[in-house]
């Protein structure tokens, strides 16, 4: 184990030579954005046909077919801000775990932080997910309307904690993804999973019920969950007034914290790692 003086002067030295190469980050997200929608006739809208055909498909079979609709109010609301956090934090992971593979020709010729490459995955999921936040935010200003109070802040809170838990996944799985190629088909799996752990197509107090106080504090231990809710917290107008967890905004706050200790014991397993990305690959 390294000194912990030593790991922190070897993570400032990693954020600074990325920092250094700022703009081919840039560079790097616009190729894998123009890849993703290379010599397609819709060309960025795609980015917005796959979460709204998911929401028509959920809003039909989940809210109308099982009826949602009638246990949550504004329940397409409530479905597309899950929703647009949710994908967020599965592009950036399942990009990010695969990112140093697809990228290997770059890895094995060309000497720069390879942390780059899993950051191009978190940037270009943050481009597809600033589209169809505008697309909520519109929605919600002409629907609910947005909770003004102090609430509000549990807002950039929940997206600052995704983006942070997903920076510290993406660079943990991308490393392991290099020596173990299962990775990434495991992810796959665990990300479908996560998706009903967190309420998404279903809301809080239809699962609160469900959870005695171990269980109940387990499930609302999972930072992705935290995030979702405190989005809808801010966006989705309930009626009557809905039950959130107690605590939510300290909450959130710790699994931001928490999650930037990941971020760091992450990056600092892939600096280990990363030595031998080229013989591997």
């Amino acid at each position: 184990m390294f000194p912990r003086h030593t790991m922190l002067k070897g993570s400032l030295g990693s954020i600074q030579e990325i920092w250094k190469r700022r703009e081919l980050v840039n560079l790097l997200v616009r190729r894998e954005i123009r890849a993703k929608y290379k010599d397609s006739a819709l060309g960025l809208v795609w980015s917005l046909i796959r979460p709204l055909v998911l929401l028509a498909i959920y809003y039909v079979v989940i809210g109308k077919f099982l009826g949602a609709t009638r246990m949550i109010a504004n329940f397409p609301i409530h479905l597309y801000a899950g929703l647009t956090l949710w994908t967020l934090f599965q592009e950036a992971v399942f990009a990010g775990t695969g990112s140093i593979l697809a990228n290997s020709a770059i890895v094995k010729k060309t000497a720069l932080p390879r942390e780059i490459f899993p950051l191009t995955s978190i940037g270009a999921a943050g481009f597809n997910f600033t589209i169809q936040l505008v697309i909520l935010i519109v929605a919600v200003s002409f629907t609910t309307g947005f909770d003004w109070s102090i609430g509000f802040l549990h807002f950039p809170l929940a997206i600052v904690t995704i983006v942070t838990w997903a920076t510290a996944f993406a660079l943990l799985l991308s490393a392991l993804n290099v020596y173990m190629r299962d990775v990434q088909h495991l992810v796959e799996v665990v990300l479908m999973i996560g998706f009903y752990v967190s309420p998404v197509i279903y809301s809080w107090g239809m699962a609160a019920p469900h959870l005695s106080g171990v269980l109940q504090e387990i499930y609302l231990a999972n930072p992705i969950t935290l995030a979702v809710m405190g989005t809808q917290r801010v966006v989705w107008d309930a009626t009557p007034p809905f039950p959130w967890p107690t605590h939510l905004g300290t909450r959130l706050l710790i699994a931001w914290i928490v999650g930037l200790v990941a971020v760091f014991l992450a990056q600092r397993l892939f600096n280990r790692l990363q030595s031998n990305f080229a013989q591997e690959i």
